[in-house]
């Protein structure tokens, strides 16, 4: 009998044993699973906080570009990140608080640096029972907005002479500027047609800033006449970026505007007038192949370099149908003289065959001449650009791009492709090598607007 009391005694000590390791099981898994719980919303707060943070950086370097003066441009990147992380994060999301401080900006010689810090506490629910009411978790995000050159060119040839394009090119054009900053960025504004005009160069002695409200002014003076002298924009685009600037920013661009291919090309070219040796100016031809006979008018004649006018200058080596230009230089050599370590060849088998002689009874041969090597200057030019480490945007305007013109029947798209050096391009152009821009199609006068900012953002985007 006492050796049955002694078991049942010990069976119900180890019931009762086993019924206090089972609690305390019990109490530690719901305690384990309670911190997963409350680790996991924790983990979601910190994950949107990360990306309401990231977004507000983003946002603040977008906007610090707008003002005319570093307060007025930090305010505008503070309210921006404010804005967005409020937008990002909303009010109580999975019952936390989230504070944003004060975002810091801070300008050092062309570089903005924007600084984002966020904190957010999160209720517990399991946790409290070991004491912890709340988790706070907190993240940080920076934006650098590199300094920034960019030589801004506007195409204003004869084919954009309607009111509502002209309209819509000078407010496009203007609005475009609006998206820079004009005490960091560095800007050159320049039209083109027959010539090439430098509105507005860079600032002397390495300045940083632009003068926004000059180049405007410029904008809506523009008049809209003359061919399509591509070539000698971009030249001076170049010239601008690589000598105009001697401490040249991290991100350089030249922006493209044009409605269509180059149908012009600048040079000193002999003469077989016995009153001229050479004349310096513009020949040009037309976008079409002539047509029936009598064409003395294609190629056309030649104009005095930098005058925007499709007059022909007066004087006796001034000649209106280029009959007296006896043959084509070698090579380019408007600006030979600025830059001597740099060739363009004019007479050349690659990518278009261009002949040196003029004079012939054919002026198809004539106008193939100067149409090809039109466009092999500005396709060579870009690219010697892009070797520096030059972005070259392109925005093209207007239906006659997407039409074959020219000596070959090429459409101009295709050239403006080539220039930004984009992958759908001419794959005789594309090279990955080099810096990959953006080109941007306006088939209306309602899309240029569009695709300028399209072109601002990208650009925007890469300066970070």
């Amino acid at each position: 009998m006492r050796g049955d009391a002694v078991r049942t005694t010990s069976k119900k000590r180890q019931q009762g044993a086993v019924s206090i390791v089972v609690v305390l099981s019990l109490t530690t898994m719901l305690m384990c699973l309670g911190l997963a719980l409350d680790a996991g919303l924790g983990y979601m707060v910190k994950a949107k906080l990360d990306a309401a943070a990231d977004g507000a950086a983003i946002a603040a370097g977008q906007s610090v570009t707008r003002g005319n003066t570093p307060d007025q441009q930090k305010a505008n990147a503070q309210q921006a990140a404010t804005a967005f992380f409020a937008a990002n994060y909303p009010s109580g999301f999975l019952n936390s608080t989230a504070t944003l401080q004060t975002p810091s900006v801070v300008f050092n010689n062309g570089t903005v640096t924007i600084d984002i810090a966020a904190q957010a506490r999160v209720p517990t629910t399991f946790m409290q029972l070991i004491g912890y009411k709340s988790l706070s978790v907190a993240t940080s995000s920076e934006s650098i907005r590199r300094d920034l050159d960019m030589a801004f060119v506007v195409d204003t040839t004869t084919s954009m002479n309607n009111s509502t394009v002209q309209k819509a090119v000078r407010a496009s054009s203007i609005d475009f500027l609006n998206s820079f900053d004009i005490t960091n960025d560095r800007v050159a504004l320049m039209h083109f047609a027959t010539g090439t005009v430098v509105d507005v160069p860079f600032k002397n002695a390495n300045a940083r800033g632009f003068d926004r409200a000059t180049m405007t002014t410029k904008i809506n003076g523009y008049s809209f006449n003359g061919n399509t002298n591509s070539e000698e924009a971009m030249w001076n685009a170049r010239w601008q970026l690589n000598h105009v600037i001697t401490q040249p920013s991290s991100l350089r661009v030249i922006v493209f505007f044009s409605d269509g291919a180059p149908n012009s090309f600048s040079s000193t070219f002999p003469m077989t007038k016995s009153s001229c040796t050479t004349n310096t100016g513009t020949v040009v031809s037309s976008d079409d192949p002539p047509t029936g006979s009598g064409q003395t008018d294609n190629p056309g004649g030649l104009y005095q370099l930098g005058v925007q006018t499709s007059q022909a200058m007066s004087g006796t080596c001034y000649d209106k149908t280029a009959a007296t230009v006896d043959h084509l230089p070698a090579n380019y050599n408007a600006h030979a003289a600025s830059e001597p370590s740099v060739t363009f060849p004019i007479v050349t088998n690659s990518p278009r065959v261009v002949t040196q002689a003029m004079n012939g009874a054919s002026y198809k041969v004539r106008y193939q001449n100067i149409n090809r090597a039109s466009r092999n200057l500005l396709e060579a030019m870009a690219a010697q650009a892009r070797s520096e480490g030059i972005y070259v945007f392109a925005l093209g305007y207007g239906s006659l791009l997407t039409v074959g013109k020219g000596a070959d029947g090429e459409k101009g798209e295709d050239i403006l492709k080539c220039i930004a050096n984009v992958a759908d391009g001419p794959s005789r152009c594309y090279n990955p090598k080099q810096p990959v821009g953006v080109y941007c199609y306006a088939a209306t006068a309602n899309d240029i607007k569009p695709c300028y900012s399209q072109l601002a953002s990208q650009i925007l985007r890469i300066s970070k």
